[in-house]
């Protein structure tokens, strides 16, 4: 409250700088190109990163010290903070690892940083439990915990950059980046943080998750992504980060920053059904996106474009269906799930899903959902199959992420 008595404005929230690494590009400039052109990521039931590399990013010895989940995450942060013009892009000096250095014209004390994963370093866990059944206990690399933590990616990122506002890691499965995103945005209303660097980073491509999801049933055994289709099966695991600078738009318009777009809403909720299995009336899902409504203030009429949880499942899609019907109603916009290009990126989901969203917004056109040429009743949405579709009156776009453990958080992205 303030002195007065009365509650103050709450600050408003804007996108100025964003980053990611997908299976489809591995930065903005390429993602966006080949999302709008409906190319594929995925090869071989992958969708694997195949060209990335950590440098310019991080230097070598950096590289060996942590997991690629961190260079990951490294990279996207990087890429976010050049766009934002708060950090120099190190492609443009010789290809060279910038060192640690603070952020250019803003107070570090005010910077927060906000990257969450669902599952941390996974391909360390498997390199350095591996060298301890074959080698012994003194094979184990003394970077190993690290390495693996979930909260090293965030870590590493504010170590970079020099923030010393509030720091730290979300894991809520799939829902992860949506909700490092969403609670990124509360704490610059709260007035903790007038930027806060936020999204999520994954690199499960090792053999034990793999098989840890084939014998739960959860993956397509044809390696193909059909969200919303008849034939779809199951989704095809993918890695990748995404990560966006989030400020108060008091800030952004007193630097002078461009921003790419608003992030109005916010809404988050539980199952409380299954350790796996969605809410069969998609109760949990449904709340999550009135929450957002709410948040925002809007109305489902004024949602123009629905980036869906989409994972390609039997029962996801037909979850997420029931759920947007629920709101809806029979108008539920168009629909389309990006993971049919990247395949399911866990815990950075959510945060590549939301570029696609900025992507969609900026441009009016609505990205495609490949792969979908069987219609299933039980899915009765228009999933945009012969996009990208022109959307001249786009404003708003609400994104879905729902997580194992029954875990939902929903964003609503506006217009600039």
């Amino acid at each position: 409250m303030t002195s007065n008595g009365s509650t103050p404005a709450r600050r408003a929230v804007v996108i100025t700088g964003r980053g990611v690494v997908a299976p489809i590009g591995s930065d903005l400039e390429a993602f966006s190109a080949a999302l709008m052109g409906a190319d594929s990521g995925i090869a071989e039931g992958l969708g694997s990163c195949q060209d990335f590399e950590p440098q310019p990013w991080l230097s070598r010895k950096e590289a060996r010290r942590t997991d690629r989940f961190t260079h990951f995450a490294v990279s996207a942060a990087g890429q976010a903070l050049a766009e934002a013009g708060l950090a120099p892009d190190p492609r443009s000096a010789n290809g060279q690892a910038p060192a640690a250095e603070s952020l250019d014209g803003v107070d570090p004390a005010r910077v927060g940083v906000l990257i969450g994963s669902g599952i941390g370093g996974f391909t360390s866990l498997q390199r350095e439990t591996l060298a301890y059944h074959e080698k012994g206990p003194r094979a184990v690399s003394p970077h190993f915990v690290p390495m693996l933590m979930p909260n090293a990616a965030a870590a590493a990122v504010a170590m970079r950059t020099g923030a010393h506002g509030p720091g730290f890691c979300v894991s809520s499965a799939c829902a992860t980046g949506n909700h490092a995103l969403g609670e990124a945005k509360r704490m610059i209303e709260r007035g903790e943080a007038d930027v806060v660097i936020a999204g999520g980073s994954e690199a499960p491509l090792v053999e034990v998750a793999i098989a840890a999801f084939d014998q739960m049933g959860a993956l397509s055994k044809h390696g193909i992504s059909r969200p919303f289709d008849a034939r779809r099966d199951g989704f095809v695991i993918g890695e990748g980060a995404g990560v966006m600078v989030l400020e108060s738009e008091q800030h952004a318009s007193a630097r002078g920053a461009a921003v790419h777009g608003r992030l109005v809403g916010y809404g988050a909720s539980n199952d409380a059904f299954h350790i796996t299995q969605p809410d069969p009336e998609g109760a949990g899902a449904r709340r999550a996106i009135e929450a957002a409504l709410g948040d925002a203030e809007a109305t489902p009429g004024e949602v123009g474009y629905v980036n869906a949880h989409g994972t390609s499942t039997p029962f996801n899609d037909r979850i997420e269906t029931i759920a947007l019907h629920a709101v809806f109603g029979a108008e539920v916009p168009p629909v389309s799930s990006t993971k049919s290009q990247v395949g399911h990126l866990l815990g950075a989901a959510g945060a590549v899903e939301a570029m696609a969203c900025v992507a969609a917004l900026e441009q009016r056109l609505l990205p495609p959902t490949i792969n979908y040429g069987e219609e299933d009743p039980a899915c009765d949405l228009d999933c945009v199959p012969d996009g990208p579709r022109e959307a001249p009156e786009l404003e708003l776009a609400l994104s879905n992420s729902f997580g194992f453990g029954g875990q939902n958080a929903c964003l609503l992205i506006a217009r600039a």
